[in-house]
């Protein structure tokens, strides 16, 4: 792709804008500070923002471009669409992120590069390690420092940042963000009450909003994971009836596709050392006595991420692991498919076997899990297995009734 819309560098794309558009109407021959390469991109960077606005005439020197707003037709500056097309690169993210976590209260004060080492532990854990250099992260701080955000000050011959004050007077949109999305965001929608905010920036497309009535819940259940103690927590069944369960709560999963909360809970004497309990059921939480063991149960937890879908830790079949594997066929033009099962294989295993086809495997502890997703991708299956024939042959008869209900003859594949 030649350019794209969003801009990471603000100053370069308004050198160009002041010099083409604004005061200088230059043509392509008289700009010489750039390549005509990249006089040309920009230039389709900002027609593709300006372009109601753009207008041209020919003269005897050429083409001349200039720009045409008519005050009592746009009812907003159009110049705007370049503020709004700033972008941030994933490591931008991280760092912001990072360093006001490493940083959270304004008493904490670090040298570069005790936050180059903070940084660096935190992101070994994952299988694909990031790494920052100290240059990368002194621009950063700079940066943030011009901002306001981000205070130095030396110490000898080293110098320690710390994070500036924040007044909850102005707390912008971290409360209007928290109190919509997290779990127990009833807290931000209570601290907003005490402020003078206007309208919340934020809409979404898939907003949750029934989880809040389950935050008197995650707040004891948070709070027993603070302390390292045992509950007893006392749900509905499947019947109707209520039942209650000694467990030592370990973590909450929250589903992005469909919202739902589950607590994932050690059970005493259960023949799965971890359960899963969606939240939204149980009715009540009485602490137990804190668990010396804790860490060491939590740990197996994270171990078990590994071969978890979903939330399920056990399979129907009675087997330790299940095996799925399956292969799928796409035209030239279908890129996107491979790039899907990268994006969404969580704790599986996505292969490319040629320009037109790929390979997705993984074992888990439950593979009845998969099979919604598995699904999105009939019509271009040719190779399907389970290790568990019986949801083998079931999902090949869901496949076989869906033939029979459309009049349409079954294939040999899936």
């Amino acid at each position: 792709m030649a350019y794209s819309e969003l801009i990471k560098s603000f100053e370069r794309i308004r050198a160009y804008m002041r010099q083409f558009y604004v005061y200088g109407f230059k043509r392509r021959e008289e700009y010489n500070q750039k390549s005509a390469r990249s006089y040309d991109n920009e230039r389709r960077r900002v027609e593709s923002w300006l372009g109601d606005h753009m207008r041209f005439r020919q003269t005897a020197k050429g083409k001349n471009v200039f720009l045409s707003v008519d005050s009592r037709v746009a009812g907003h500056n159009p110049l705007y669409k370049a503020w709004k097309a700033k972008s941030f690169t994933d490591g931008d993210i991280t760092l912001h992120f990072l360093l006001f976590d490493i940083l959270y209260t304004p008493e904490i004060a670090l040298t570069l590069r005790e936050l180059n080492d903070e940084i660096d532990k935190r992101l070994s854990c994952f299988d694909v390690p990031c790494a920052f250099d100290e240059s990368t992260l002194r621009k950063k701080l700079k940066e943030y420092m011009q901002e306001g955000l981000i205070l130095a000050e030396k110490q000898g011959r080293v110098t320690l940042y710390r994070r500036s004050e924040c007044e909850l007077s102005a707390p912008g949109g971290a409360l209007d963000y928290f109190s919509e999305v997290a779990p127990c965001g009833v807290i931000g929608s209570f601290l907003l009450d005490k402020t003078d905010t206007a309208e919340s920036r934020f809409r979404f497309k898939h907003h949750y909003i029934t989880a809040t009535l389950d935050s008197e819940i995650l707040l004891q259940l948070f709070g027993a994971m603070r302390e390292k103690r045992a509950v007893t927590i006392t749900s509905v069944t499947k019947s109707g009836k209520t039942a209650k369960t000694a467990v030592v709560p370990l973590r909450i999963y929250c589903s992005a596709q469909s919202g739902r909360q589950h607590l994932m809970a050690f059970v005493p004497g259960y023949r799965r050392r971890v359960n899963s309990f969606r939240v939204d059921q149980i009715t009540s939480v009485e602490p137990g006595e804190p668990r010396a063991d804790f860490d060491a149960l939590r740990a197996d937890l994270d171990r078990m991420q590994a071969h978890l879908w979903g939330v399920s830790t056990q399979s129907p079949s009675g087997a330790r692991m299940e095996t799925v594997e399956f292969t799928v066929r796409y035209r030239d033009d279908e890129p996107f498919i491979h790039q899907r099962l990268e994006r969404e294989k969580r704790c599986g295993a996505a292969e490319r076997l040629s320009p037109n086809a790929s390979r997705f495997s993984a074992e888990v502890f439950d593979a009845a899990e998969m099979t919604p997703w598995i699904r999105t991708f009939i019509g271009r299956i040719t190779d399907l297995r389970f290790s568990d024939p019986a949801l083998q042959k079931h999902f090949t008869d869901d496949l076989e009734e869906m033939y029979r209900i459309y009049g349409l003859k079954g294939g040999d594949g899936a």
